[in-house]
């Protein structure tokens, strides 16, 4: 049985996949700022490389070595750019980018020495469109995705792929509270302009990363796996 990390799998979509991983029979530790009362949840910020490679030493003394690893944590930003606080640019790019930097360097030593590995990158649809007040946001998630392609094509010769999963409109805690402060205009308008005509569901995410982390999904690496109703083609 493989042992899995997902990061953000406190609530919202890093939680489903959790529970969907789980169901698909892995060993699945999370780490988050609030991980839960799970026994396998670890409370560590993963702007905090110390902190990082402490959670995963405490999963490895509980789990073993592991060979999955899903990074959702997130942190949103919604601000004019010119009112945008160097500060707060950079708390978003640690979150989002230098978070998704530590987690994969902690993980690879373990793929590596098992010749088998699997890392999915949750991105977001806005960095193929770009979205307005959200600069930082779409700047971090721009570079997960390149970072995503360029680690596909350096440790893929060690059996490890990498790709990320951009979701689209998708119903979670952070998109609720983004629409209750008026950043999202009308959601119903929103769904009324997805093809498929609802929002998506965490748990549509988490079926697109149980795929990716999955012996099936050997031959694919490098790849950008949209999962936005067709909102983004």
């Amino acid at each position: 049985m493989k042992n899995a990390v997902v990061t953000g799998g406190g609530s919202g979509i890093g939680l489903a996949i959790v529970e969907r991983l789980r169901a698909d029979g892995l060993h699945v530790a999370t780490i988050d700022l609030t991980p839960g009362d799970d026994d396998f949840g670890h409370a560590a910020d993963v702007t905090d490389r110390a902190a990082v490679d402490a959670a995963f030493s405490a999963i490895r003394g509980q789990l073993g070595p592991v060979s999955v690893l899903v990074n959702a944590a997130g942190l949103d930003c919604f601000k004019r750019f010119s009112d945008v606080t160097f500060e707060r640019w950079q708390k978003v790019i640690d979150v989002n980018l230098n978070g998704v930097f530590h987690t994969i360097q902690a993980v690879l030593p373990d793929m590596v020495e098992a010749g088998w590995g699997r890392i999915v990158n949750i991105s977001s649809s806005s960095t193929h469109s770009g979205a307005p007040f959200m600069t930082p946001y779409v700047a971090a998630k721009s570079a997960v995705n390149g970072l995503t392609k360029s680690l596909a094509l350096e440790y893929g010769q060690h059996g490890i792929t990498v790709n990320a999963v951009p979701p689209g409109f998708i119903d979670t805690p952070m998109l609720r509270a983004a629409a209750e402060r008026g950043y999202l205009g009308d959601i119903e308008k929103s769904i009324a302009a997805t093809p498929v005509r609802r929002m998506g569901r965490p748990e549509d995410i988490a079926a697109a990363c149980s795929f990716l982390v999955s012996e099936d999904a050997g031959y694919i690496t490098g790849q950008i796996l949209g999962v936005n109703g067709g909102r983004n083609t």
